[in-house]
């Protein structure tokens, strides 16, 4: 049962990267209860590097690198946060934690939108901060248990991108940060391991037919859809990373 979880969220995350964004992040508590919180985002983040590369070799000519370059420098202060937090907490605080950091992006996306119902002409996209702060918590989310998807999501929905632009503009900005943590999460929390390693290379083909499935329903879904379907997975996450 324990390894067609494991193979099933491999597919998952292959699914996430390619097309259905965030629905990789249901397999983030499933990981957790397999592994322990704290250990199984060692095992997660060679799975993601690898659906990563998948994905931008696919989308590589269709991402928005000014909305990257936005986010960049403040997610890598976010993630230095995140790497001397996850240092000092236990596995429930840590799994808290990153339900936390899906919820706190939502709920920054449904304030914004209410503030510009009632203030016509506000955007608060346009605001000197609105970057640097989702910039912040992204790059603490995906250090605390890989769950920045859900909140990059909410940003880059926010900047009304297209569906195949912010598939492909999520995927590059990931893969940067999933690489960068990589010497982190060896050197400092040290929760990676060749044994992990070799779990990670056994759900390679998991994560091609994810990556297959998710390019084949970005294609099919309409923007409505697409949209609803993203938002729905981001909230579902977060749930089942408290309350489990």
């Amino acid at each position: 049962m324990g390894w067609l979880l494991y193979f099933f969220c491999a597919m998952l995350i292959g699914t996430s990267k390619t097309g259905i964004q965030n629905v990789g992040t249901l397999a983030v508590p499933l990981f957790a209860l397999l592994f322990g919180a704290k250990y199984s985002t060692g095992i997660v983040l060679i799975l993601l590097c690898i659906a990563d590369l998948i994905a931008v070799i696919y989308y590589r000519k269709q991402f928005n690198w000014q909305e990257v370059k936005k986010l960049l420098p403040f997610a890598i202060i976010g993630l230095l946060i995140g790497l001397f937090t996850g240092e000092h907490i236990d596995d429930r605080i840590f799994k808290m934690l990153m339900g936390a950091c899906i919820i706190l992006g939502v709920a920054i996306m449904l304030w914004g939108q209410r503030v510009a119902k009632k203030q016509s002409g506000l955007d608060l996209t346009k605001k000197w901060w609105y970057s640097p702060v989702f910039g912040l918590i992204t790059g603490f989310s995906t250090m605390i248990g890989n769950a920045a998807g859900p909140t990059l999501t909410v940003y880059l929905f926010s900047k009304k991108l297209d569906k195949f632009t912010l598939v492909a503009t999520g995927a590059w900005f990931i893969m940067i940060l999933n690489f960068s943590k990589i010497p982190l999460q060896l050197f400092v929390w040290k929760n990676l391991s060749w044994e992990g390693f070799i779990l990670n290379l056994l759900a390679v083909p998991f994560i091609l037919l994810g990556g297959f499935i998710g390019i084949k329903l970005v294609k099919i879904l309409p923007e409505r859809e697409f949209r609803i379907i993203i938002l729905s997975l981001v909230v579902l996450s977060a749930l089942l990373l408290i309350l489990l």
